[in-house]
Order: C-alpha cells, then sequence, then structure tokens
C-alpha cells in the first residue's frame, strides 16, 4: 500500500507516542486538527493502525518468567497446525505465537508468573496434539532490545 509523506509521519508518530493529542499531532504533520483527525480515522478504518496498547513495566508490575518456546508437530498436516495455533491461541500465557521455516514450526512467548505456571503451561501445550508435540523451553534471562516499534522509514522507503 502507498502512503503519502504525511500519513507516514502521523504513523511514524502515532507508533512512538500513541497518547499524543490530536492537536500536538496535527502540528508536527503540518495539518489543521479536523484533516488529521480524518485521517487517523480512515488509517484506523484501513486497518494500518490500531489497536493502541500501552507497554508495561512488568519488572514492576509483579514477578514473572519469560520462556521463549520453539515447538515442532510431528504431524505435519494443515489442520494440526490450525489445531495446535488456535489452541495455544487461547492461553493467556501465550503472548506471542508465530510460524516459522527451520529447525522448529512455532515460536512461542509465554510470560507465565513462575516455573511452576510456565511448567503447568508447558504440559497443556504438550497435550494440544499427544504425543505429536516437541517443545524446546528457553528461559530469558535479559530482554536487551524489547520492541519499541518498526523501523518504518527502512521498510516504507
Amino acid at each position: 500500500m502507498s502512503l503519502d509523506r504525511i500519513n507516514r509521519k502521523i504513523i511514524s508518530t502515532l507508533q512512538r507516542e500513541a497518547r499524543i493529542t490530536n492537536q500536538e499531532l496535527a502540528e508536527r504533520v503540518g495539518l489543521s486538527p479536523s484533516s488529521c483527525l480524518n485521517r487517523v480515522k480512515k488509517l484506523e478504518q484501513q486497518g494500518l493502525i490500531g489497536p493502541y496498547l500501552s507497554v508495561l513495566n512488568l519488572p514492576a508490575l509483579c514477578r514473572s518468567v519469560t520462556v521463549i518456546a520453539t515447538v515442532s508437530l510431528k504431524d505435519q498436516s494443515t489442520e494440526a497446525f490450525r489445531q495446535f495455533q488456535q489452541q495455544a491461541g487461547e492461553i493467556d500465557e501465550v503472548v506471542e505465537c508465530y510460524t516459522v521455516s527451520g529447525a522448529f514450526d512455532l515460536f512461542l512467548k509465554v510470560v507465565a508468573a513462575d516455573m511452576g505456571r510456565y511448567n503447568a503451561i508447558n504440559d497443556r501445550l504438550l497435550d494440544l496434539l499427544p504425543g505429536k508435540v516437541n517443545i524446546s523451553s528457553h528461559v530469558v534471562l535479559n530482554e536487551d532490545k524489547p520492541f519499541r516499534g518498526y523501523p518504518l522509514g527502512a521498510l516504507l522507503d
């Protein structure tokens, strides 16, 4: 999809500062507030921006453990993948799930209260397709570069 310079500035600004006022956003991109709001609403309707989320400081809120689980399915059928993806997606602690190429089939990011809770989640994942799932768990020791937005300048050129 082609975006004009102003829409690129709007998207880039909202990615960094989702709580910016429409007035401030309009000033930064050189539009009237009503024109800016119309563009933002159109970008939302097109599914290019939203939903708006807050980045939480999880260590300040609670104790938790983050685990990267790499999953291999012995049954490579479309139905097995669909079933696993759908049921894994219903587990609240599975915060991200990607189907990938390479040495394993899926990449899950799991955030649990503690290792005991992660172990219960791991068992639940194994039970989704009994005898047909292999999981390798990798405990995150430090989040060295947290996600802070996409490199839009490099991606949209």
